[in-house]
């Protein structure tokens, strides 16, 4: 494939953000994935596997690692291709920014606290042991009540992300088939 056409190659300057910040992202689960393998061997007690086997409040630890991975690594790299085919069709900056930012960041708060508040909430529940505290659930859910609204309101900027990048996405497809009918206006 010619450089030219590859997606980090790509003549829209979105299709090439929208990589990197793949990259990065790709590279911060390797990364936790690493220092949680480690910790779970040396020094973590009770260990991620322990929390996330047990269930419960643990599987959230599971929900945030997978939602990181599916959306901040493939969601935005799939991000990425759609920025690619327009080409170098001009895109709004102001929703390129938004899809951009807001996606990555809410896609990290969101995974990011639903793996915090599993892990903690999880070894709560584990018993003593294990390098639990034995808490009952009710006490477990005192622990973790706190990070539903954030996650919440996460998720939704994730949402506001996505749909800035959707409408960037129609208004420059718009554009386009303006362009090819000779009726091209800038927004």
């Amino acid at each position: 494939m010619d450089r030219r056409q590859s997606v980090i190659g790509s003549q829209n300057p979105w299709s090439r953000r929208f990589m990197v910040a793949a990259i990065v992202q790709g590279a911060g689960i390797v990364a936790l994935t690493a220092a949680l393998v480690i910790g779970s061997i040396f020094f973590m007690k009770p260990d991620v596997a322990r929390v996330i086997a047990a269930g419960g409040v643990g599987t959230w630890f599971t929900f945030g690692y997978l939602i990181y991975i599916a959306v901040g690594v493939i969601g935005v790299a799939v991000s990425a291709l759609f920025y690619h085919l327009l080409g170098p069709i001009k895109t709004s900056n102001v929703l390129g920014w938004m899809h951009l930012v807001l996606m990555n960041a809410g896609t990290t708060a969101a995974a990011g606290m639903m793996m915090f508040v599993g892990y903690i909430g999880g070894a709560a529940a584990l018993p003593q042991t294990v390098g639990g505290k034995g808490l009952p659930t009710p006490q477990v859910h005192e622990i973790i009540a706190p990070y539903v609204e954030p996650i919440g309101a996460s998720i939704l900027v994730i949402l506001i992300g996505v749909l800035a990048g959707g409408a960037g996405y129609l208004v420059a497809t718009r554009r386009l088939a303006r362009e090819d009918k000779g009726m091209s206006r800038d927004f």
